[in-house]
């Protein structure tokens, strides 16, 4: 594999879209710790020491940890990638519900460029909303930080209100350009290697906390366990389901087509990490609506703040995973039609071997996808619950950085960027990094 890596960096081309994604990484970073004009900066650093000492940072946990670290600072990346996110994921429903959009996946590359279009100015408008929300809450006292009373923002005209939102979303123009320029003029996706960079960064801290707080002894557990628990997370995320399908053999002309054998590869995870995104997301609402409300000694709020904030209590740990078994099962009934993978092979001459072609083989597509989706949905619920588990063992959640979103996030973007890198010395006929 060593050599395989240190052939990558001999190419000279290959290595030229190494080194730039590498740039563009590091600048992407970089802008994570300029902070945004108007914001009291010490006052934000006192404010991040306190919270990185508590259990818990809060409703903004999933949003700080896809930015890096910069939302809770109030950078000028504040918001990260979470809002193109949010829009592609909102995009891909739509072309399930819309028909224009469902037709414009149909036409190909133009239709996708199209629909690429459409998620550029929904991310736009997202993180005009989502900044115009943080500026709000960060000029509350006790509102980006519970337990921190700093005053943020000193100057809270709205001029210094309007400039705060409007560096905020440019912030988010700006690292969606970076990912398109890695995704056209490097290697792997750009919005991935995003992602991946800013979840990485927070792991040295990570681990160096956990040794100063536990000693050498704890460190090395957890070291060991995130490494027990990234070879299972890779093991799940490459196992697949293969069904045969074999093609009748046509006769055109004095040419014979077909009479090929292939298969379809149902993944154990089809969903991905987007469940446990929905899952995250809609468990902060109820927590997000009781902050907001005035009177906080209401018996709603009150069962609220004691039931789903608390990361370590039964009914959260209970109401999260459920939801993740949910969110799966939905994510992949409109991601993946039985129905038309069946009448697209009825419609080449492929078929299942022992299944008749059409209905039957739609019903056994959907039988081996609801077999194969529970799995998947276990796997995941399970891989997300690793953050509280540690909260509750070691007390160390805001520091174990092996679980939840960002093991599957760095496991599933680091596998796709070494199959790309694979494929291109492949192109080269040189040896790949998996032998």
């Amino acid at each position: 594999m060593l050599t395989a890596f240190f052939r990558a960096f001999r190419t000279p081309d290959l290595r030229r879209k190494i080194f730039f994604s590498l740039a563009i990484m590091a600048l992407f970073r970089l802008g994570s710790y300029i902070p945004t004009p108007g914001v009291d900066y010490a006052a934000v650093r006192r404010c991040v020491d306190l919270a990185s000492s508590s259990s818990s940072q809060g409703l903004y946990e999933l949003v700080n940890l896809f930015s890096g670290g910069a939302l809770l600072q109030l950078s000028i990346f504040a918001l990260g990638i979470m809002p193109y996110i949010t829009a592609s994921i909102i995009i891909q429903l739509l072309t399930v519900v819309i028909p224009r959009f469902e037709a414009l996946k149909e036409e190909g590359q133009s239709g996708t460029a199209k629909l690429t279009q459409y998620t550029r100015y929904l991310t736009i408008g997202l993180a005009v909303l989502q900044s115009t929300t943080f500026v709000a809450i960060s000029r509350q006292q006790g509102g980006l930080f519970q337990n921190c009373n700093e005053i943020l923002i000193p100057n809270d005209d709205l001029f210094t209100l309007g400039v705060m939102v409007l560096t905020m979303t440019a912030g988010t123009g700006f690292i969606m350009w970076l990912g398109e320029l890695v995704t056209e003029k490097g290697i792997g996706n750009g919005m991935s290697l995003l992602i991946f960079t800013s979840i990485a960064a927070a792991f040295p801290s990570s681990l160096w906390a956990i040794k100063s707080e536990r000693g050498y002894n704890t460190f090395f557990l957890v070291v060991g366990i995130g490494l027990l628990i990234m070879a299972a997370v890779i093991f799940v995320e490459q196992s697949q389901r293969r069904i045969p399908v074999q093609y009748a053999k046509r006769q055109v002309g004095r040419r014979a087509y077909g009479g090929t054998t292939t298969y379809i590869p149902i993944k154990v995870n089809m969903a991905g990490v987007i469940p446990v995104i929905f899952a995250s997301s809609l468990l902060y609402l109820p927590a997000l609506v009781a902050q907001f409300q005035r009177n906080s000694t209401a018996g709603w709020v009150t069962w609220i703040n004691d039931h789903l904030v608390r990361g370590d209590h039964p009914y959260y740990i209970a109401a999260y995973f459920f939801l993740i078994v949910f969110f799966t099962y939905f994510y992949v009934a409109i991601t993946f039609n039985p129905d038309e993978v069946a009448e697209n092979m009825k419609k080449y001459g492929g078929f299942i071997p022992g299944i008749r072609a059409g209905r039957p083989t739609a019903d056994y597509l959907e039988y081996v996808l609801s077999r194969i989706t529970l799995a998947g949905a276990l796997y995941l619920g399970m891989v997300a619950l690793i953050p509280l588990i540690a909260l509750i063992l070691v007390n160390a959640n805001q520091n174990f950085p092996f679980g939840g979103t960002s093991i599957l996030i760095v496991v599933g973007v680091g596998l796709e960027t070494v199959k790309q890198i694979e494929s291109q010395l492949q192109q080269r006929h040189y040896e790949g990094f998996l032998r």
